[in-house]
């Protein structure tokens, strides 16, 4: 028989063909490699509605400056482009960071403090 390569416990179990692991060191190295499902699907969740609220955004502007295709725009209607300008602004901020939260948890397993706090 084997020394597990962690606890160095006696086994027969291989990970990966060639380190010997015990049941018990795997259980433990899988469970720390599977993120908490309530914290990543709340980044998930959060990252898929900053993205749709920059979408309509993004088509919200786009809507607006299409009805000025020949000409400059009125008093008002720089006004509603300037403001459609500005929510597209903020909206892409929003996202970017949701999506780097979301990055960051998946790579690095770095859980966002607000989400610490609620308990995801």
């Amino acid at each position: 028989m084997a020394q597990c390569a962690y606890c160095k416990a006696e086994t027969e179990m291989y990970a990966g063909g060639d380190v010997p692991i015990c049941v018990e060191c795997s259980d433990a190295l899988g469970a720390m490699r599977k993120p908490p499902v309530s914290v990543r699907d709340a980044l998930v969740q959060s990252a898929g509605k900053t993205t749709a609220r920059a979408n309509a955004a993004s088509e919200s502007l786009s809507a607006i400056m299409g009805q000025f295709p020949g000409g400059l725009p009125y008093a008002d209607s720089a006004q509603r482009i300037h403001s459609a300008s500005r929510e597209l602004s903020v909206a892409r901020k929003e996202m970017m960071k949701a999506h780097s939260r979301l990055d960051d948890f998946l790579s690095r397993g770095v859980v966002p403090e607000d989400l610490k706090r609620s308990g995801g």
